[in-house]
């Protein structure tokens, strides 16, 4: 908790310092939610989030490091840097992502529960969204197939009092947020959001019954952020005070209490800890610094559908005088970088043999080729 503290910190500080680009949602004040329910899972379960997730991802064991150059779209990102703070994802470690649309993970949670149940596997899925994503379509539908096909799936929403900048009590008819799948067929129960040890209890519970009973659950995390709903919020929804009361019950004060309380650790042991935090935030952050960027040939690697798959052109790159696929992008070697290197490339022979086109002209003709073959 400690340590995902002192990555969000230094997040922020970083995205002021446009180090990061663009949105950065923080989790501070969830860290129990978060540490608690992860911790809950076996190595072959899925854990599946939002578009909070860093803490997510450092909590199923990617390194710190990976995360970082992943805030700062470089290539040791986690995701190669493609898909920054919202879409961190690591298949090794079976975190499958944060998703940037809201209740989007959802279906995608139920499908990793099919699958599960389909290959005779005792793997189960936690599914972790907001408050606000209780009250999309999705909810409802997933909830319904969960329960209909007894998939192996604890959702657990992560009630911090605000669907972005609107209190639940203006967006949620039902503010027992714990209830809110009972219709559809899953019972629902509730954990103290800023205690860790009653996170994982809850959560292990919840587990347990959609492991042997095939019994999805829902759980009611109740914590509360400390930080806006992204870095782009000025927080005029809210008090101060507000924030302040809350702040009484932050989750690695209290836990540091109750170890500190039970001899487990001293207060100096506590200071060490977060020390060493710190030291490994600075590692990522020079880590995440010294990684290079993308190349720019890659710019089409992993793209879901190429060449065969569909009529026409999917990806199409119009940077050179030849009009090509995307998927051939490797293989065209590197761009002319000005426009005067432009001309005179496409002035240039052509491997074919034919006669060499302006560029407008070529760029022209492939358009032309690519409208036809898509409405073909």
């Amino acid at each position: 908790m400690q340590l995902i503290r002192r990555f969000e910190e230094r997040a922020g500080e970083l995205y002021a310092k446009a180090k990061i680009g663009g949105f950065l949602h923080l989790a501070i004040g969830e860290e129990a939610t978060i540490v608690g329910a992860a911790r809950a899972l076996r190595d072959t379960d899925y854990l599946i989030s939002t578009y909070r997730s860093h803490g997510h991802a450092i909590a199923r064991g990617t390194p710190p490091e990976a995360v970082m150059a992943e805030l700062f779209g470089k290539q040791d990102g986690c995701s190669r840097g493609r898909g920054g703070s919202m879409h961190m994802f690591d298949l090794e470690r079976r975190f499958m992502g944060g998703y940037g649309i809201v209740g989007g993970n959802l279906p995608i949670a139920a499908g990793f529960g099919l699958s599960a149940e389909l290959l005779g596997t005792d793997d189960a899925t936690l599914c972790m969204f907001g408050d606000g994503a209780s009250n999309q379509g999705t909810f409802g539908e997933t909830m319904n197939l969960a329960a209909l096909w007894r998939l192996p799936v604890v959702f657990m929403v992560t009630n911090n009092q605000f669907g972005m900048g609107t209190a639940l009590a203006r967006h949620s008819a039902v503010t027992d947020l714990q209830r809110k799948g009972e219709s559809f067929g899953v019972p629902g129960v509730r954990c103290d959001g800023m205690d860790v040890a009653d996170t994982y209890r809850v959560v292990c519970d919840a587990l347990k019954r959609a492991r042997e009973e095939r019994q999805p659950l829902l759980v009611e995390a109740v914590t509360y952020r400390f930080r806006g709903h992204s870095m782009a919020d000025p927080e005029e929804y809210r008090t101060r005070e507000q924030v302040a009361e809350w702040r009484k019950r932050d989750p690695i004060a209290l836990w540091s209490r109750r170890l500190v309380e039970a001899g487990v650790l001293d207060e100096a042991a506590v200071e060490a800890l977060d020390r060493e935090a710190v030291a490994q935030v600075d590692e990522a952050v020079a880590f995440a610094d010294a990684s290079p960027f993308p190349a720019p040939e890659s710019l089409y690697d992993d793209v879901y559908v190429l060449g065969d798959q569909v009529r026409g052109w999917y990806s199409v790159d119009e940077r050179t005088p030849d009009v090509h696929r995307g998927e051939e992008e490797r293989e065209r070697g590197v761009h002319p970088s000005t426009r005067e290197e432009y001309d005179q490339h496409a002035a240039g022979p052509h491997e074919s043999g034919d006669a060499p086109r302006p560029a407008d002209e070529a760029q022209d003709a492939g358009e032309r080729a690519h409208d036809g073959e898509r409405g073909g």
